[in-house]
């Protein structure tokens, strides 16, 4: 008997030794996976910063949630809960913040086509265009711009830098100003007048996406508060009921509801999303 409960002892250590060191490998490689997509991320928006910082940074938002959602809670299934929003949530910021940028790239576009379309129509090369409207524009499309100008001043072709650049600002609308430049090049065309027609087209189509975004957002504002009032409304309800909401918590039958109202929170959410994303 006491060989036999040495052996379970010894069995069950080394379970749990193998499932801790599997979880810390796990969590390990996870958090150096998702540092370094959130350094490249951010090296890509012109934010440089430490990926150490960075591990840590994505240590504590994996840890930190839910840890306050036990606390605050109570409950071991809200906090296991939080961990899928805790993976998703770091990803969306990252994306939040690429989305940001792009659209204050698109933005900045047509009056940087402008500035250079102005110079190169006074008498300067483009190169000397480039550095003009680098010097009176401000980030992040001087950033891109200046990019441009350090390849062109290192020998790379313009059509290799342009389509650099191009890959750099994910912009569907962009690709017209590398044709105009390829074009004026090689056949020889008015390059100015080529990138103000590009700058009026683009500046048309900010206005029209301002004029959908406006009368859509009505419709997002909704979706976001669709989604909120039963959060909402569960909190309050559990701060003034609590013995009556408590089997919503504690019992299978509340998990199983939670789950469900979940699931429909989500489907709803992205629903009104999708309806309301109208792309030009």
């Amino acid at each position: 008997m006491t060989l036999l409960l040495v052996s379970v002892f010894c069995g069950a250590s080394i379970a749990l030794w193998l499932v801790a060191y599997a979880v810390r490998t796990a969590l390990a490689n996870g958090t150096r996976h998702l540092a370094s997509e959130v350094e490249r991320s951010l090296a890509d928006a012109f934010v440089f910063v430490n990926r150490q910082k960075a591990a840590a940074a994505t240590l504590a938002a994996m840890i930190v949630p839910p840890v306050l959602a036990l606390l605050l809670s109570g409950s071991v299934l809200v906090a296991l809960a939080s961990l899928p929003f805790v993976w998703f949530v770091p990803r969306r910021m990252l994306a939040w913040m690429r989305a940001r940028r792009i659209r204050t790239l698109e933005r900045q576009l047509p009056d940087m086509l402008l500035m250079i379309a102005g110079a190169v129509r006074a008498g300067a090369s483009f190169p000397i265009a480039l550095e003009s409207g680098v010097q009176e524009s401000s980030p992040p499309i001087s950033q891109e711009f200046d990019l441009l100008l350090r390849e062109i001043r290192l020998g790379i072709d313009l059509d290799d830098a342009m389509r650099n650049i191009e890959k750099r600002i994910p912009v569907p609308d962009f690709m017209m100003v590398t044709a105009a430049v390829t074009i004026s090049r090689e056949v020889g065309g008015n390059l100015a007048e080529a990138l103000e027609s590009v700058a009026r087209t683009l500046r048309d189509k900010l206005q029209m996406e301002g004029k959908i975004r406006a009368l859509t957002s009505q419709g997002r504002m909704q979706g976001i508060v669709m989604t909120c009032l039963p959060l909402f409304l569960m909190m309050v309800l559990r701060a003034m009921e609590p013995v009556a909401m408590a089997p919503l918590f504690t019992s299978p039958i509340g998990w199983t509801t939670l789950a469900v109202i979940a699931v429909m929170e989500l489907l709803g959410y992205v629903s009104i999303s999708r309806i309301v994303r109208i792309n030009v």
